[in-house]
């Protein structure tokens, strides 16, 4: 059987597939870069979270959601000094780069309030927004350690897994939060 490099060739030249994207001339080109891309992206997503938390207590009306998202921005203030931290290790100077993802789900949140009546239904509302952004930091966290492990940054890769493991604690809370109170008393208020 004779087989040819075409194929190879063809397989590691992404651009020459069609509808493959063209890369920026800045793009990411290795793991390390992806890697702290993904830093500077969540760093601006928890300082942006340090201003939309507080907007979500002052509209919430439920006792412990207010304490849940209260407590949430007391660890998402550490998280941004975990963040700093992670950049020191690794050399690099602290710096965000704009996440369209996290200011969308920020936006979203900020709709919802807008779009209900204070009160309970509201309350549900701001959980299902914090929670929408707790599943992107979950998801961000966990890449982000994985990614640091596999560069050999243990040290990150440990920082890293406290701030994932203190999200999906918030998640959880929220979501008792909403099971054990504020769901129950939106059902009855329609």
């Amino acid at each position: 059987m004779k087989t040819t490099n075409s194929k190879k060739e063809t397989a590691s030249k992404p651009e020459a597939k069609k509808g493959v994207t063209k890369a920026k001339s800045d793009a990411a080109s290795g793991l390390t870069e992806l890697f702290e891309d993904g830093l500077k992206d969540i760093y601006w997503a928890e300082k942006a979270l340090t201003k939309a938390i507080p907007l979500m207590t002052k509209n919430a009306t439920s006792a412990d959601l207010i304490e849940a998202l209260n407590s949430h921005l007391t660890e998402t203030e550490e998280h941004v000094t975990r963040l700093e931290q992670v950049f020191k290790l690794i050399g690099q100077k602290a710096s965000a780069k704009k996440c369209d993802a996290m200011a969308g789900l920020i936006e979203e949140g900020k709709g919802i309030i807008e779009e209900t009546e204070v009160g309970v239904v509201r309350d549900a509302g701001i959980i299902a927004a914090a929670q929408k952004i707790e599943h992107y930091e979950i998801a961000t966290y966990g890449t982000l350690r994985q990614f640091a492990e596999t560069l050999g940054l243990t040290e990150a890769a440990g920082i890293l897994e406290l701030t994932l493991d203190e999200e999906k604690g918030a998640d959880k809370k929220l979501t008792e939060v909403a099971v054990n109170a504020v769901n129950l008393e939106a059902a009855e208020a329609d």
